[in-house]
């Protein structure tokens, strides 16, 4: 007794053997289909959080949590810059560049 049967490749098997033998391929029924009851999860889900509470013995109602206040920004304290030492405007010249070349 096969309880998943594999619809599709006897159907596509019956379609080819039927156009190896150039006759025309059978009529194919519709799979049946069974109206499915449809389930509101968040409903669902609302119930099962009850059953839960209520098999610990808590309150099963839900209650709102107070909104938290934003915490007041610092300021942040100001970094002080570093200052660069001043460069001269000329050129630096290499160690003894003054002296002349013999």
């Amino acid at each position: 007794m096969r309880s998943n049967q594999d619809t599709y490749t006897e159907a596509l098997a019956q379609i080819i053997d039927a156009k190896r033998e150039h006759r025309e391929p059978p009529k194919l029924r519709e799979p049946g289909s069974k109206p499915g009851q449809i389930v509101d999860l968040m409903v669902s889900l609302n119930e099962s959080v009850q059953k839960a509470r209520a098999s610990r013995g808590e309150d099963a109602d839900v209650h709102e949590l107070p909104k938290k206040k934003a915490a007041k920004k610092q300021p942040r304290p100001r970094r002080r810059r570093r200052r660069r030492p001043r460069r001269s405007p000329w050129p630096r010249r290499p160690p003894g560049a003054d002296r002349a070349a013999p």
